[in-house]
């Protein structure tokens, strides 16, 4: 929890440098910093207790979660092709549909990554965004929507 202290504390100085006022001086958080914060937060154990009434109650969430949230990056089909633009640059995230797409059959890997972004642009859900169940939601849908085809 100290490092989800350290990443609000980053927000409030820039909120604070956005309305005028004087910020102390204090060096924001870089995409690895965020990624470690994510990965300390990050306990495997607590996906254990998500449980849904179907299978498809899991898939129509997580294709609510995957349109709000991942779509402008993944692109509608999960093939990559979002077109998002951070800091100047196309991102390109992988394709869902590969065979060789590293958590075509990877849960927890899956969920694991969803949770704790990477430096290469994919925001890490669990500390900012997405409840736990959210994120088993997506990664469900993922997974059934667009791996298995």
């Amino acid at each position: 929890m100290r490092n989800l202290a350290l990443l609000w504390s980053a927000i409030a100085v820039l909120a604070m440098g956005a309305c005028g006022e004087q910020a102390p001086e204090q060096a924001l958080p870089t995409p690895a910093d965020t990624v470690d914060m994510a990965l300390a937060e990050y306990d495997p154990a607590a996906f254990d207790t998500i449980t849904w009434e179907t299978p498809e109650e899991a898939v129509v969430r997580g294709s609510v979660v995957f349109s709000v949230s991942c779509r402008k990056c993944h692109g509608a089909q999960g093939y990559g092709d979002g077109g998002f633009v951070a800091a100047g640059d196309t991102l390109r995230p992988p394709s869902f549909h590969g065979p060789d797409w590293r958590f075509r059959e990877d849960h927890a890997g899956l969920t694991r990554q969803i949770f704790i972004g990477t430096t290469e642009g994919m925001p890490h859900w669990g500390l900012t965004a997405l409840s736990l169940r959210d994120i088993d939601a997506v990664a469900q849908f993922i997974q059934l929507q667009f791996a298995a085809n």
